[in-house]
């Protein structure tokens, strides 16, 4: 039951990160209140506030499992919309440098495939469900605004249309906004120091498009992943199934190897992947949508854990927090995770002008396996940032432990437990793992 102290809090965005903080923050407040730029559509479909949403997203395990915690029987209200039951190991293919395919193996969990706009949908549903959640649309928000001693955010101003800005009192301010920055605006206006940020720069380009999916497609798997022949080339691909019988296909490269907008270019892009296994299998597919393109130049981390001081009543959340490259799948997990954990601390009462420090610190374990994948982009030459001192030995311990996975069922099991985000980093660097990965190397 929320708690009647907790009178009113505020989501700034209505994407993943910030449908799933709702929920999380319903629980302990009277009332919250979402507010987004978008007109929210009632259906599955595209937003211009997601401009990213029409490219090939994975819902991670890790994520799923967070979600059923937040929405009981999530999982059937996926299903029932028409997403796709894949199991892992078995249903999606990876074609990888040196293993085309990787051993195909029942894992023993399932994970679902769908559109983002079907995603985003349910989930707006099952929050919309909570009498205690209201989401406030075509409303923009303007400024944070601080206490006379700068300590704490007690309301926001927002406009909604052509109407008079307003503002509203909050004892809780999230921002999932995704660019954080109404948060850096506040941290300037009080002269308090902004977070550093760790940049990597890969200028990822990707496009995508939809595509019927053969009824009589008879190949053993549901929707493969053509991984690149890294460093020489940074040209991969996702093939997806979503809903209605239909394929999403994105292909992605990097440092100014951008895929085409046009048919035929696209097309072309597909036939130069390292496997020909996508273009067999989509080349007289009937096209459903045009091509769309999205380019990210960096995945950024902005460290709040290091900050001294912070305004109380203020979280940062999601792509706000810690931005990925979106071609590894991570972020829409990560941040139903992230609200997991602040569902957690706001159930232990936390106090108030402790909570932002205890959150921003109980995030980076869930944060440091995704990330280190997003190191993995120094493999490339091009890529800004500073790379690990120790990437190379890094890179060589991931290509062992593969090898040791393709033969040893129960290490393929557990790395891709861990890169589903159902278990920490840590688990790959266990002793007896460890020693055996190192003979190797």
């Amino acid at each position: 039951m929320p708690d009647p102290a907790r009178s009113h809090a505020v989501v700034i965005g209505a994407g993943m990160a910030g449908l799933t903080a709702a929920q999380a923050i319903s629980r302990h407040f009277g009332k919250v209140t979402v507010i987004e730029r978008d007109v929210l559509p009632a259906e599955a479909a595209p937003r211009r506030g997601t401009p990213q949403c029409q490219h090939a997203h994975m819902l991670l395990a890790g994520g799923l499992k967070a979600l059923q915690t937040l929405f009981p029987g999530f999982e059937n209200d996926l299903a029932e919309a028409g997403a796709v039951k894949i199991r892992a190991g078995k249903d999606l293919r990876f074609e990888r440098p040196g293993f085309d395919p990787f051993p195909i193996r029942d894992l023993g969990f399932d994970i679902f495939s769908m559109s983002r706009p079907l995603l985003e949908a349910v989930t707006r549903r099952r929050v919309l469900q909570a009498p205690n959640i209201g989401i406030c649309m075509r409303s923009r928000v303007t400024g944070l605004v601080a206490s006379r001693d700068a300590r704490r955010i007690k309301a926001i101003r927002y406009e909604t249309g052509d109407e008079p800005a307003v503002t509203v009192e909050a004892d809780l301010v999230v921002e999932a906004s995704g660019r954080c920055g109404l948060t850096l605006q506040l941290l300037e206006e009080l002269s308090l120091e902004r977070p550093e940020e760790t940049e990597i720069g890969m200028d990822q380009a990707y496009a995508s498009t939809i595509v019927e999916r053969p009824i009589d497609h008879n190949a053993d798997w549901l929707g493969n992943i053509v991984l690149p022949s890294a460093p020489a080339s940074s040209r991969g691909a996702f093939l997806f199934p979503i809903e209605s019988q239909r394929w999403l296909l994105s292909v992605g490269g990097n440092h100014g190897d951008a895929p085409p907008g046009d048919r035929a270019g696209f097309m072309d892009f597909v036939r130069s992947l390292r496997t020909p296994t996508i273009y067999d299998a989509v080349k007289d597919a009937c096209p459903l949508t045009d091509i769309v393109r999205y380019q990210l130049p960096c995945s950024t981390r902005r460290h709040f854990e290091r900050l001294e001081s912070f305004p109380t009543g203020l979280l940062a959340i999601g792509d706000a927090f810690c931005r990925f490259n979106p071609v590894f799948g991570q972020g829409m997990s990560v941040a139903a995770q992230e609200a997991v954990i602040l569902d957690r601390l706001l159930a232990e009462d936390v106090p108030e002008e402790r909570l932002a420090r205890d959150f921003f610190a109980a995030i980076q374990n869930t944060i440091a396996a995704p990330w280190g994948v997003a190191v993995s982009d120094f493999v490339y030459p091009a890529t800004r940032g500073v790379r690990p001192a120790d990437f190379a030995q890094r890179l060589q311990y991931g290509i062992a432990l593969t090898k040791l996975a393709a033969d040893d069922p129960e290490v393929h099991r557990l790395t891709v437990e861990v890169s589903q985000l159902l278990k920490p980093q840590a688990a790959l660097r266990e002793p007896a793992l460890a020693a055996r990965v190192m003979a190797l190397m």
